[in-house]
């Protein structure tokens, strides 16, 4: 292996090598090493596919790299024999070399790596690249014979560790860097010179021989397929990074899926349901279906066993819904079927009447059959305004006194159930805010420098026996009914205590807004109630926002100009929310001495698509920066929205789902310190 025979016919086989093929091997270095790079960031990421998976992806794609590269840069250098490669030795070959990768992998994402730890890793792998190539040189058959120098075969081994221990340094000190371009770039060209150096110096290495005559004296390209070769190379990559890419889209599309369907009956669930409502539709009809006493069952058999009573009757409505008709599972025990548009109503209910009569016959479950009490809950409307009150009525038929759960169908009548429902929620109110069963959750606010601005409060409620009341049910009443004021008062302090503790704790989210009812804001007790909050807490009143909406001041504008210019004298910050929505929006933007404008969701919905809502978009931001006013956009919820967004020289603030959705104060610490480590890795790059 290290010694030269002594023979008088002994000939030493001076090779060369072909420049572009060895440029070639070092490309396809390269080329890998940035493929894994860009595996290895999935595994940093969170993902609906496991750690161990990109784990893997990425070894792969490092490991056949090496080798890739080791056989082109064999295939470069030119000797005078013909030469063959053992097809199963060369196979064998690429095992150490993703074994290797893998364990590189494996370190570099290790959260607690001592010195040791690099050393061990960098040794281990170095062997298996250096065996990678040995094995691979092995694999030759020729008309030839070779050794080693024993130094330079030495040299090459440490170059692999030298080269490992430089990969893991790479891979783990260096990671947070990766994700920049430049330097993922850059990183993968040191990676690719780095491989190839050690496969070069062990080529430097190998001595050969003939014991024999030869009988043709002419250089002799390998037997091996170099264009098929590099084929397989350059497809095998591009699958790696089409891969990483398509799980990008499958990981967003998961999340979607995590994010507006049940899990349990794959429908749609509240979220999505509340979208579609909030869309503008001229005619509609909603039906409830409510089941009753599912705790019991719950309770007695199990949460499995319960779950697959939802899951059954979920089928059933599904199987038997028109085909017009959008089907929702909006709360544990509530389904929702809704049609929007023309359509046949008397069609529509005697479709409900089926659908019931279905869910009489019994459900068989683990051997045991029962019947599912349940009441099917419906409303209609025919002008937009109406519309908007389809959930809102048929929860007031739902909480009606009169409701039996006998599988009927019942319609909603104003004269019998509006007033039983909003006089349920008017008495509960009190003991909901005592009792917290009201609760405050925050949506924050990103800055155009990715830092958090800000958070708006938003009122939820968890009723004890109706479960969760959409703030779209329980807010108009209030407002109707005059119990808005006292909720309001509620929300102030709640926040203002909130805030208090993030100042002594250091809280990094100080500013928060409050919407202020239309009726409310030229009252002198929101004042005094605002005053004494922030005094009792210690609160600089310009870290408070006050949201009020075009619609609910233009009754009274003259009034709610005067006020809003008292909020501002004592430092509150005033918001004019739902920008556009109004009928006068200009003529009020330059009247009323506001600080922010919100710009209403259904602006940026159809950005960057439509080039007519993007240009608006714009004319608004440009309009509202030239005025010196702040502007938050609302209802962002994807990537191209943000990235519009961002590309923009006012670059104005974005709240909405892409970066978060509401969240309750616990919730929201977590959010807070994750998004500020990702900034901070980021701001590294």
């Amino acid at each position: 292996m290290f010694i030269l025979p002594n023979s008088d016919t002994m000939i030493i086989l001076e090779g060369e090598y072909s420049p572009w093929i060895v440029l070639l091997s070092v490309v396809i270095a390269c080329l890998a090493s940035y493929t894994a790079l860009s595996l290895n960031e999935r595994i940093q990421q969170n993902s609906f596919f496991s750690r161990n998976f990109w784990l893997t992806l990425a070894s792969i794609a490092m490991g056949m790299g090496i080798w890739s590269m080791h056989f082109i840069g064999m295939s470069a250098f030119m000797l005078p024999v013909s030469m063959d490669y053992d097809i199963i030795q060369t196979i064998i070959s690429v095992f150490p070399a993703v074994l290797a990768s893998y364990l590189a992998f494996y370190f570099s994402n290790q959260k607690n790596k001592t010195q040791l730890s690099y050393v061990i890793a960098g040794i281990t792998m170095g062997i298996g690249i250096a065996s990678m190539h040995y094995i691979g040189m092995s694999a030759m058959k020729m008309d030839a014979k070779f050794v080693y120098k024993p130094w330079l075969f030495l040299t090459s081994v440490v170059i692999a560790i030298i080269v490992s221990y430089v990969a893991l340094y790479i891979f783990s000190t260096m990671r947070r860097f990766t994700r920049n371009l430049v330097v993922k770039m850059i990183t993968s060209i040191i990676m690719g010179l780095a491989v190839a150096s050690m496969h070069y110096t062990g080529m430097s290495a190998v001595v050969f021989y003939s014991e024999t005559p030869l009988i043709e004296h002419a250089n002799h390209a390998h037997s091996m397929n170099l264009p098929l070769l590099i084929l397989f190379i350059t497809v095998g990559i591009s699958i790696f990074l089409a891969l990483s890419g398509l799980s990008s889209i499958l990981d967003r599309y998961v999340d979607y899926r995590l994010n507006y369907y049940d899990a349990l009956t794959l429908l749609p669930n509240r979220r999505q349901f509340e979208k579609k409502l909030d869309m503008s539709f001229t005619y509609g009809s909603l039906a409830i279906i409510h089941l009753d006493s599912i705790e019991k069952w719950n309770s007695g058999y199990g949460y499995v066993f319960g779950d697959n009573i939802i899951k059954e009757v979920g089928q059933r409505i599904i199987q038997h819904k028109p085909e017009m008709a959008e089907a929702y599972r909006i709360e544990g025990n509530r389904f929702a079927l809704l049609i929007t548009g023309y359509h046949h109503y008397e069609q529509f209910r005697e479709s409900l009447a089926k659908i019931m009569n279905e869910l009489m016959q019994p459900i068989e479950i683990s051997d045991h059959k029962f019947i599912i009490d349940m009441v099917c809950a419906l409303s209609t409307g025919n002008r937009e305004k109406e519309t908007k009150q389809l959930f809102l009525n048929a929860t007031a038929v739902l909480q009606h006194s009169s409701i039996e759960y006998k599988h009927e169908v019942i319609e909603y009548d104003p004269n019998i159930h509006i007033f039983s429902f909003e006089r349920s929620i008017i008495q509960d109110i009190d003991k909901a805010m005592d009792n917290h069963e009201l609760f405050i959750v925050y949506q924050p606010k990103i800055g155009s420098n990715k830092a958090i601005i800000g958070a708006e409060a938003l009122l939820r409620w968890n009723h004890p026996t109706q479960g969760f009341i959409s703030p779209a049910v329980f807010i108009p009443a209030l407002e109707e009914n005059g119990k808005i004021t006292d909720v309001t008062d509620w929300i102030i302090e709640q926040v203002c205590h909130e805030m208090g503790n993030w100042i002594v704790n250091h809280y990094p989210l100080k500013a928060v807004s409050i919407n202020i009812p239309g009726q409310y804001i030229t009252s002198p007790r929101l004042m005094d109630v605002l005053k004494n909050s922030v005094s009792k807490y210690k609160i600089d009143s310009h870290f408070l926002e006050l949201e009020i909406t075009e619609t609910s001041v233009i009754n009274n504008i003259e009034n709610a100009i005067n006020s809003i210019g008292e909020f501002r004298k004592y430092g509150f910050r005033v918001a004019l929310d739902d920008f556009g929505t109004g009928l006068s929006s200009l003529s009020y933007l330059k009247r009323l001495p506001i600080t922010t404008v919100k710009i209403d969701k259904s602006f940026v919905d159809g950005v960057p698509e439509s080039e007519k809502d993007s240009a608006i978009i714009k004319a608004i931001i440009v309009l509202c920066h030239s005025l010196n006013m702040d502007v938050i956009i609302e209802g962002v919820e994807t990537e191209a929205q943000v990235n519009f967004l961002s590309q923009m020289p006012e670059k104005p603030g974005i709240q909405g789902y892409y970066y978060s959705p509401p969240l309750k104060r616990e919730d929201l610490a977590k959010w807070v310190q994750h998004f500020q480590e990702q900034q901070e890795t980021m701001s590294q790059k």
